[in-house]
């Protein structure tokens, strides 16, 4: 956990030397959100190598992005995480009741009720198809093929 954590710092400070470290995103030291698609300054204003601005200004608009961001999404998450909770829980709440209470029933008479229509489809292949095509598997079982190359 810890040679993670020293890892991300490494890979941080190496990306840029204009910017302190301020660790917003990743304050939890558990890491609760692996699989959060991260966005990062650099992923989104990047300057070209060789053509940096002043320090000044680079470390003001990194601060000033890295700060809105993870207070948009606190904001937006107040506002709306709750809601949206019970809207998803409501959503697969449906989903999980119909599909005990429709889609499971209705495969499960499906699967009995095509039994008795599965075998009465065996028995007329093996009853008419069966003797026809062992008929012709004997007839064709006389042809012989041979192939020459001829000078």
């Amino acid at each position: 956990m810890a040679e993670e954590r020293s890892d991300l710092e490494e890979r941080i400070l190496a990306k840029d030397q204009h910017t302190k470290e301020i660790d917003l995103v990743n304050r939890d030291p558990r890491h609760i959100n692996e699989d959060v698609v991260k966005v990062d300054f650099e992923d989104v204003i990047a300057e070209p190598v060789g053509t940096y601005s002043f320090d000044g200004v680079w470390k003001s608009s990194y601060t000033s992005f890295t700060v809105s961001k993870y207070w948009c999404y606190r904001l937006l998450s107040a506002a709306l995480g709750i809601p949206l909770a019970v809207l998803w829980g409501f959503l697969f709440a449906l989903i999980s009741f119909c599909h005990i209470w429709a889609v499971v029933p209705c495969i499960k008479s499906y699967l009995i009720e095509i039994q008795c229509v599965s075998r009465i489809y065996s028995l007329c292949i093996h009853t008419f198809c069966d003797p026809l095509f062992e008929a012709l598997a004997r007839v064709c079982s006389r042809i012989n093929v041979a192939l020459r190359k001829e000078p």
